[in-house]
């Protein structure tokens, strides 16, 4: 019995912490946060022009060298390729990640805070070759960055 009461001690106290950190975060009070937004039209579209259109409309893409996607110029293994995607903007609002040659294209998106870096770094799945797209909209315009990641093993089904 002494066992038993332990563990539901355990299990209430828990509960209670999960709850207090939900509760700290709904009223914004964890601080700096980057929140994956999930914009599913663009992550349902099946090519590049699907995505982008569902992502900012007819908002136009101005290729930046002020966004820096970092990964490695070979992956072994396709199921997960490390890809840090760096904004040397002011105001960024949101980065999204693509990659052109993936079933879908849309792989990532984040919402950031005004008062954060807007540095984003994830674990991506490529099926094959492609360039990684990073698109950050920051007052009110869409820049671009890109880096070409040769894939030797495919991680999208290949």
């Amino acid at each position: 019995m002494e066992k038993f009461q332990q563990h539901r001690r355990t299990v209430l106290k828990g509960a209670l912490a999960s709850s207090l950190v939900g509760l700290a975060a709904s009223w914004g009070m964890l601080g700096n946060v980057a929140h994956a937004a999930r914009p599913q039209m663009a992550f349902d579209a099946e090519d590049l022009d699907g995505t982008l259109n569902a992502l900012f409309g007819e908002d136009s893409i101005a290729d930046s060298d002020m966004i820096t996607v970092k990964g490695p110029d070979i992956a072994e293994n396709g199921a997960v390729v490390p890809i840090r995607v760096t904004a040397n903007v002011e105001n960024a609002e949101s980065i999204a990640i693509l990659v052109p040659e993936n079933p879908a294209p849309m792989v990532a998106a984040f919402d950031l805070q005004s008062s954060i870096s807007p540095e984003i770094s994830v674990r991506i799945k490529m099926g094959k070759t492609s360039d990684v797209i990073a698109l950050v909209r920051a007052d009110g315009q869409v820049l671009r960055g890109a880096k070409e990641v040769k894939v030797t093993i495919g991680g999208c089904g290949g």
